[in-house]
């Protein structure tokens, strides 16, 4: 049981350190300016503390356990990517198909982003999966 929570940790820790970066620093200014009047002056750190925890558990389930018997990493990254894909497409396309004026430019970098990070957070997974074999 340690050894899952250790890669679960691992994966959270990617994904969370690497958002933050993207989210913070790399892409703050493409947000504000796609999504305007639309941003909370705060963000609800409840809702953001749920995808944060729940987002690695499915990147667990759906590609790095997968991989524990013979995947490479890089198949897992790419699991991982589609993942992150099909769940930002459901955020992004969702968006520019209920409201108005939603770029779609921000919504192709929002899912190319959401593949990136979660192919990412996903390799992590599994080198930290291969490094606590038994």
């Amino acid at each position: 049981m340690l050894k899952y929570l250790g890669i679960y940790l691992t994966v959270f820790l990617c994904m969370f350190l690497v958002d933050m970066l993207w989210l913070r620093v790399i892409a703050v200014s493409w947000y504000q300016q796609g999504m305007g009047s639309l941003l909370t002056d705060s963000p609800n750190l409840l809702a953001a503390a749920a995808f944060y925890l729940l987002f690695p558990v499915g990147l667990l389930v759906f590609a790095v356990l997968p991989g524990e018997t013979g995947s490479s990493v890089l198949r897992v990254a790419g699991m991982g990517a589609l993942f992150g894909f099909f769940a930002y497409a459901t955020y992004d396309l969702t968006n520019l198909a209920v409201i108005k004026n939603w770029p779609v430019g921000l919504t192709l970098l929002d899912m190319a982003w959401g593949s990136a990070v979660s192919g990412l957070a996903a390799a992590a997974g599994k080198l930290s999966l291969d490094y606590l074999k038994p």
